[in-house]
């Protein structure tokens, strides 16, 4: 299936439910440290109910580690700066799926570097900031495993 990747993510409940959506959707879920919380949080553990034994949920301790872990892969990194359309990408499993942190979005070192294949965004109104980090990813990960058929899923 497909990998997301949260870089720096920083509010518990977000990574809590993308947990859920992971465990959900057969997605990895793979943070890269410094996190803004502990994984004995309340408001983490809240978000994911009874979902963190279900997913397959990845911890590096910086960006390096994790494109070890990841690549070789086509890396997609979601970010409101883009001006490719998220839906305009052929997903295909083993793809990632890359997210900042909530209250900056990708850093430009990490939005640019090398690893990454494409930027894309998800449209939204003009005039306001962002999407919530959960509600973003749970978007690209049903988008790119409808495009499989939703394979796997009941």
């Amino acid at each position: 299936m497909f990998r997301i990747l949260f870089y720096q993510p920083e509010i518990p409940p977000n990574t809590g439910n993308a947990i859920r959506l992971a465990a959900n959707s057969g997605c990895q879920l793979h943070l890269v440290e410094p996190l803004g919380f502990r994984f004995e949080d309340k408001h983490l553990r809240r978000a994911g109910l009874d979902y963190h034994d279900l997913a397959d949920v990845h911890v590096h301790p910086d960006l390096g580690s994790a494109w070890r872990a990841l690549l070789p892969a086509k890396v997609y990194a979601f970010s409101a700066s883009a001006t490719r359309w998220y839906t305009d990408v052929a997903y295909q499993p083993g793809d990632v799926l890359l997210f900042g942190p909530e209250s900056s979005g990708l850093p430009p070192e990490v939005r640019d570097a090398p690893e990454v294949t494409d930027r894309v965004r998800v449209p939204m109104k003009p005039g306001v900031r962002s999407l919530n980090l959960a509600n973003t990813a749970a978007i690209a990960v049903f988008e790119a495993w409808r495009q499989q058929g939703f394979a796997g899923g009941v």
